[in-house]
């Protein structure tokens, strides 16, 4: 039921009160690169809310607030939940959490794709979610195997050339 339905409680105004943002049902693997952008993240929204707090009362700071607030919660639980996956023990020969991976479709042309934690993906730089559909095709490849990666536009089919990890 709407809650535009339903009286509220006595002294429960409802200001300020948002849902919680969605936590992922996949594991919480993380690169350190990725971890440190997580406490970054964190980081700027305790220093945002701070800001906040300090302003002057009105009712104008109240959802800003809310929304400071409801970003630490989600933060501070991707953090807890985190696992620090060490790139440098991954296998070298073959891809997994943390490669760098250099492909060539049909036509020889080539990109690098990083296979991160899903808040680290960022699929305009290059930097894809190890539960996404190219990643999850990528993983266990070694150099020259071929994979095919299921695509909304249609399948294309991708050569390994290179794996590499940061060190």
């Amino acid at each position: 039921m709407s809650r535009a339905f339903v009286k509220e409680q006595d002294g429960e105004s409802g200001a300020g009160e948002i849902q919680d943002l969605p936590q992922s049902e996949h594991p919480n693997y993380v690169t350190p690169r990725g971890l440190a952008q997580l406490k970054e993240r964190l980081a700027a929204a305790q220093e945002k809310k701070r800001e906040l707090l300090e302003a002057p009362d009105s009712v104008a700071r109240e959802l800003p607030l809310a929304h400071a607030a409801r970003e630490i919660r989600y933060l501070e639980a991707r953090i807890e939940r985190a696992i620090l996956v060490d790139p440098a023990q991954q296998p070298q020969d073959e891809v997994a959490f943390g490669a760098t991976v250099r492909v060539a479709d049909r036509n020889g042309e080539e990109r690098e794709f990083t296979i991160v934690g899903e808040d680290e993906a960022d699929a305009e730089h290059g930097s894809v979610s190890w539960v996404s559909p190219l990643a999850r095709a990528l993983t266990g490849a070694a150099v020259g195997d071929v994979i095919t990666w299921h695509r909304p536009a249609g399948d294309a089919e991708l050569e390994i050339v290179a794996i590499r990890y940061q060190r």
